[in-house]
């Protein structure tokens, strides 16, 4: 009993040195690091009827000295409601494919998709001339590491983005008017797979835009990104210019006025 006894103690004089010896400091300042990528997008309204649009967005996404290689397709859709002239409630999927980062790594699969539904609020303040949109945005996520048969874990996202356009030669936001174009937004993520990134991103952007006509208009800018890279003590800046395009149709409007062009004849039978 008493040569267990003196076994034991060893043992956990052992340990405890051990465990002393290893190096569990917090580093003193966090670090970072820069990437770059090149975003271009396609933003679609149609109105199909007096408060219903279809939504969608069309995302092509590169990273790595901003064009060399593969990041994003990313694909969503939705149905949006007009409640008024200010304010508009929109929900539906998204279907995002991501490529791994390195596509050589083994056991991996170089392509992963992610499944998520969202739900968006959206209230547009008019200031002077210029408009500024509150976006509020709530996406449940589907997604996966890259490592072959790794499962899918929900979690969830919570998006806030203030925006404006400001017009520059003209009065107000009318075909031919070229905008200065303005937003923040800031992610939150939660769920039992995020462990210290709670804070998932904040991105700024400065663009210039210009109204085609009632139809299209076209925005090009400079994004700035900052975010968990990899690490809690690690942080990702992300240099990316973005070009977009929006376009809309009012096939409601339109229905209405060519009912208006055929003639009724009401005293017919």
């Amino acid at each position: 009993m008493k040569k267990q006894a003196l076994i034991y103690l060893f043992l956990l004089y052992v340990g405890i040195t051990d465990f002393r010896a290893q190096d569990f400091s917090v580093p003193k300042e966090k670090d970072s690091y820069h990437t770059s990528g090149l975003w271009t997008g396609v933003y679609t309204k149609y109105r199909i009827s007096e408060r219903f649009l279809y939504y969608g967005e069309y995302h092509y996404r590169r990273r790595n000295n901003f064009i060399n290689d593969m990041a994003q397709i990313y694909l969503r859709f939705g149905t949006t409601y007009l409640v008024n002239p200010k304010f508009e409630i929109t929900a539906g999927i998204v279907t995002p494919v991501y490529w791994a980062p390195d596509q050589e790594a083994p056991n991996i699969d170089k392509r992963v998709m992610q499944y998520r539904f969202w739900e968006q609020f959206l209230f547009v303040q008019s200031l002077d001339r210029a408009k500024i949109y509150h976006q509020l945005r709530f996406e449940q996520r589907w997604k996966r590491n890259y490592e072959k048969n790794s499962p899918f874990k929900l979690t969830y996202r919570f998006r806030y983005k203030i925006s404006s356009y400001i017009p520059l030669n003209s009065d107000y936001l009318r075909p031919k008017t070229l905008f200065l174009s303005l937003y923040e937004e800031i992610f939150i993520q939660a769920g039992k797979s995020v462990i210290y990134d709670h804070m998932e991103d904040n991105r700024i952007f400065i663009g210039l835009g210009y109204i085609l006509n009632s139809n299209i208009q076209l925005q090009a800018g400079y994004m700035y990104t900052y975010r968990h890279g990899g690490s809690p003590y690690l942080y990702e800046q992300r240099h990316i210019p973005r070009i977009s395009l929006y376009h809309n149709l009012d096939f409601y409007k339109l229905k209405k006025e060519r009912r208006k062009e055929v003639p009724i004849l009401q005293h017919e039978f």
